[in-house]
């Protein structure tokens, strides 16, 4: 007796770039997909209660997975009161004094940075004309309330400086005045004529010092801030076909709570595996690392805890020693735009030992940095990794011999293309020159090594369909150059690497990223023909219809909703 479909998607090609399928149709059962082939033979899978949505015209692909997404940070761009379209001085005093004219005397006022979202590319100069607000503007504008214009996530823009801004009452609260040294040779606390702060702060840096450490005062995002962000965040990257997501760069505890949350009131429509973002503390010791190793075993080694909607898996790595790195920690358990901890990196001495006694105890190790994985191989001779699916993210460059370790070491790799390809390839090939090219994102030598490779947005911008135009058209979107075109893949080879090779880095690869029988039901609709279409059309894409268990989300996700 054939098993009646409650839910059946038609008039579609449908597209499982790990196999060569015939059909225009799926039908689906609970959470899983029941069958997959031409609409004549699904339509048999048809009963009284079973769902038909019609997806003329449209790519039925296996829902994207986002290597690196840090998709929390998106709904966090809509909490604060925004200052976008300010085009002068008096526009941000009208926006403030708008706040202003609605919150009580004393009540903190801390908006959206300065400048063009999402990018914020003229933050540094949003008027064009190198002026800034001053704390007296400010005062004026808000002669109650302390006001404190917060700075960037500096790789949005990936330029200098981040600027942010106090008035009088923000600074008085925060204890700023002219005896006010700067904490660090990255941060310049500006003053006038007269010696006293003029309420501007310029930082050299990609993350804030100043709101962590001089700026501390000001308030930070609650975990009833976080949970409302991250609903609206499953809500964008749902509408752009993104169904799951790893986060490697690791996950505070108030964005592990959030998640929680969110998953315990039944709004989670993306899945989440993620990385533990350790917090050692100001001034770590070769003595802790086995101590809190051991904390974490329970549930953080191996497989991790959790299921196929939230996984914590395994554990993240960085080394700085910086003093930077402790005023961002000084400022836990808030950790602003990062969602990560701090002081989550070591000191380069006390690297190898814990990377040592992660693989000892079958941890699952995650970095984004060369000088963390130049460890690993020394750690596979003592205590072997290769099934343990270690990974590194934010791929820039790599050499043969570096793509062949990879390969040994059974590393999971995940590009960061929108950097590397979309805004710094030209800059990667003019510093390497033609006879370097190619090892700029060597997206093609990887996947003839046979190495896993997952692509990530970084939430730059949130839709994986740019890292999949950047692999396929490999172009620089600030220079127009292409990239080594000898390293691009082919458009059901980059595909691949946003289902299949999301699902390998997942530890999910007999469940997801296929649109094939027994696999969780985890299916968009996109509009056209995702094999054809042209650069601008691929990075436009967006998704028609969004199953994620076998349950229709695209009503409250659909970016056009």
């Amino acid at each position: 007796m054939t098993q009646q479909a409650d839910l059946i998607l038609h008039g579609a090609s449908c597209v499982d770039p790990a196999e060569a399928r015939e059909g225009d149709a799926v039908a689906v059962r609970g959470d899983r997909i029941l069958a997959v082939g031409p609409s004549r033979v699904i339509a048999a899978m048809a009963g009284s209660h079973t769902r038909m949505i019609d997806c003329a015209g449209c790519t039925l692909l296996p829902g994207l997975i986002d290597g690196h997404a840090h998709m929390d940070r998106e709904g966090l761009k809509s909490i604060l009161p925004s200052l976008a379209g300010a085009g002068s001085v008096q526009e941000v005093m009208a926006r403030i004094a708008d706040e202003a004219a609605r919150r009580e005397p004393g009540e903190w006022i801390v908006t959206m940075p300065l400048g063009t979202p999402p990018l914020y590319l003229d933050g540094h100069d949003p008027f064009g004309d190198g002026t800034l607000p001053s704390r007296h503007d400010l005062d004026r504008a808000a002669p109650r309330n302390p006001v404190y214009i917060r700075p960037i996530w500096g790789y949005w823009s990936n330029r200098s400086p981040l600027v942010s801004i106090a008035n009088t009452l923000a600074l008085t609260a925060a204890g700023i005045d002219a005896t006010s040294a700067s904490p660090s040779a990255q941060v310049t606390v500006e003053r006038g004529s007269d010696g006293l702060p003029t309420g501007r702060f310029l930082e050299d840096t990609r993350m804030s010092v100043v709101e962590m450490s001089l700026m501390a005062a000001a308030p930070g995002f609650t975990l009833s801030d976080r949970i409302g962000a991250l609903e609206s965040a499953m809500q964008v990257y749902n509408g752009f076909g993104t169904t799951s997501v790893y986060e490697g760069h690791g996950a505070a505890a108030d964005v592990i709570a959030a998640y929680q949350h969110v998953r315990a009131t039944g709004r989670q429509s993306v899945r989440a595996s993620l990385v533990l973002s350790p917090a050692w503390g100001a001034d770590p010791a070769s003595d802790d690392i086995p101590r809190m190793l051991r904390n974490w075993a329970g549930w953080a080694a191996g497989r991790g805890f959790g299921d196929d909607w939230i996984r914590l898996q395994g554990v993240y790595a960085e080394q700085d020693g910086s003093i930077e790195r402790a005023l961002r920690a000084g400022a836990a358990p808030q950790t602003g735009w990062a969602g990560f901890n701090y002081d989550s990196s070591l000191p380069p001495a006390l690297m190898h030992e814990f990377l040592l006694e992660a693989a000892r105890n079958r941890f699952r190790v995650s970095t984004i940095f060369a000088d963390v994985s130049a460890h690993f191989a020394r750690i596979d001779r003592q205590f072997p990794i290769a099934d343990l699916r270690w990974a590194r993210g934010h791929i820039s460059t790599l050499t043969a011999s570096e793509i062949a370790e990879a390969r040994d070491l059974g590393l999971v790799l995940v590009t960061h293309t929108n950097r590397h390809i979309a805004k710094m390839g030209s800059a990667h090939l003019a510093r390497l020159g033609p006879e370097g090219a190619n090892r700029i994102v060597p997206l093609r030598s990887l996947h003839d090594a046979g190495v896993p490779v997952a692509l990530g947005s970084d939430n730059l911008p949130p839709s994986l369909f740019w890292p999949i135009a950047d692999t396929v058209f490999r172009r620089d979107q600030t220079t127009g150059d292409v990239i080594a075109p000898d390293q691009a893949l082919s458009r059901v080879e980059a595909l691949a690497a946003a289902t299949r090779g999301g699902a390998w880095l997942l530890g999910a690869e007999d469940r997801l990223g296929r649109i094939a029988p027994g696999y969780l039901a985890d299916i968009i609709a996109i509009d056209g023909n995702v094999l054809t279409m042209d650069e601008p059309s691929l990075r436009s894409a967006i998704a028609r219809t969004v199953i994620v268990g076998g349950k229709d989300v695209t009503a409250r996700n659909h970016p056009g909703a």
